[in-house]
Order: structure tokens, then sequence, then C-alpha cells
């Protein structure tokens, strides 16, 4: 482990290989360790660098009262790509790690080679706040897409809002049942080792789910990302990250979908030997001289 700091917080990295940049991002609850099961073989073939982002173990907390803000932790990543040299670079992000991606995408396409994001959660293609939709935007949603809408709605419903609501009560254990029945499925998280779940609470946060959210999704802004992106699900995720995908795979101009066989939302743990085989053929295909 290494430490650096960017935009005044101390963050923890480890970098790994040697050859062209590939950064992975964790999601939600998570932190660098999420990739330890992928990173020695992606070093084989690249610079891997894996790192926790603000506010996740072993970094410092939150301070009561924060903002968990997703613009933020692009701040950091930026700011962490130029300090390590590493630009333009593939970027692998999971779940939340993987809004980061698009949204550096966006705003910065010169750091960027290629794009790999894992069930990105894009619910901020219909709302305005993922923390807190409106009734009137969820009622569009169901209109206008019935399958999308119905499954965003299940995932509010009976994991986020519940969540939320457990997290105001301050009940961590509660915040981690709730979200990973939603976001892996009942099985899924049932299994996760004792081990696994400690790492979840180690990186629960009050913040993340009564905070700002994510960032706004611009379809327009999608529309023109130039970079190839591989868009990954998982075999046994909840529906909802597939009909997220779908609208994402209609949207971005230059994409590649891949369905991770036995996995859920935590596809590179479920099965990182699939997640590995399928990113470097990828990423062998873009490489940066081209």
């Amino acid at each position: 482990m290494a430490k650096i700091v960017v935009n005044g917080i101390e963050l923890e990295y480890v970098v790994k290989g040697q050859g062209e940049p590939v950064v992975l991002i964790h999601g939600s609850a998570s932190d660098y360790r999420t990739w330890q099961a992928v990173q020695d073989t992606f070093a084989e073939e690249f610079l891997t660098i894996t790192y926790s982002r603000r506010f996740h173990w072993p970094n410092q907390q939150i301070e009561e009262g924060l903002d968990y803000s997703m613009s933020e932790h692009i701040e950091d990543l930026k700011a962490l790509l130029t300090k390590l040299n590493a630009k333009p670079v593939h970027l692998v992000g999971h779940s939340y790690g993987a809004l980061m991606a698009l949204g550096l995408a966006i705003q910065e396409p010169q750091y960027v080679a290629s794009l790999v994001l894992a069930e990105p959660p894009a619910i901020s293609l219909y709302v305005k706040n993922s923390n807190d939709p409106k009734p009137k935007e969820l009622l569009k949603l169901l209109v206008s897409k019935p399958r999308t809408g119905l499954a965003v709605i299940k995932l509010g419903a009976t994991g986020l809002g519940p969540a939320a609501s457990a997290a105001k009560r301050g009940d961590m254990n509660d915040v981690m049942r709730l979200f990973g029945h939603a976001a892996l499925g009942k099985e899924t998280f049932s299994q996760m080792s004792q081990e696994r779940k400690e790492q979840v609470l180690a990186n629960l946060t009050k913040a993340e789910f009564l905070g700002s959210g994510f960032l706004p999704l611009n379809t327009h802004e999608l529309a023109k990302i130039s970079k190839p992106v591989l868009l990954l699900t998982g075999q046994k995720s909840p529906k909802v990250f597939s009909h997220l995908a779908n609208r994402l795979d209609e949207l971005l101009p230059d994409v590649k979908r891949v369905e991770v066989a036995n996995a859920s939302h935590i596809l590179h743990e479920n099965n990182p030997t699939k997640f590995s085989d399928s990113v470097i053929s990828y990423l062998k295909q873009h490489p940066l001289r081209a």
C-alpha cells in the first residue's frame, strides 16, 4: 500500500504490473480490496492501479454533516491520474465507480482511453436526485418504459428507501442487509463471507444514502462519448441493472455488451475469471497507441 494526497485528503492505493495504465474504481460499500481476486491477473498485462476512494477504508471516514458528493470523487480521480502520470487511462469502474468513469469521460475526455462499466446504476437518466426520486419522475418512467420503471421502483421501495430510513436511525447492520438484498439479491448476499460483510460495514456511510446522490446523466452528453465502452452485467443480478444497461447500450456510440455468467452485481468477485478474461481481451483490442 502507498498513500497519495489529492485535493487535501489522503488516499491509499496499490500499483502492480507494467504497461498501459488501468485504474480499477470500486463501488459503494467497498474499497480497494474488492479487486483482490482480479488485480494480479490484470497486472500481468497492464500497470494496474487500485485505490480506496474518499471516505472509504482505510482512509479517513466522513465527518458528520458532510455530503457524499460524486463530483468530489471524480475530482479526486482526476487528481490521482495526474499525480501518478496515468492518463490517458483505461478506466474499469464497478457500480458507483462506473458512474464516476462515465462522468470523467464526459467532463475530461482527454483523461480516458477506454471505459469498462460494470453495472452502472444509471438511475439518474430518469430522476434528478437518485436518493429522492419524485413520484412524477417515476410515473413518467413507468409509462415510457414499463419494465425499467417497475424495476427502478422495486429497487427504491424494497432496498434504497428502507436502507435510507435505517441509515437515519444509525442502524448500519440493517442498512447492509437491505442494501445487500436490493443490489445483490438475497441469495448472493446470504453467501457472502463474514469477512466480506465486515468490509461492507467498514465502508457504509449514512451520508451516501442521505446525501446528494448520483450526478445527473444527460442523454446528449452520453451520445457524444467517443471512447470505446465495454458494458458488463451479471447473469444473476437484479433485473434493474440489465434494464439500465440496455438504455446505456442505446445511447453510447461505441459499446460492446458482455454478460458475466454465474455472477450477481459484484461480478468481479462472483466470477473473477470470466470478468478478467472479458475485460483484458477488450482492452487489448483498444491499445493506447491506436
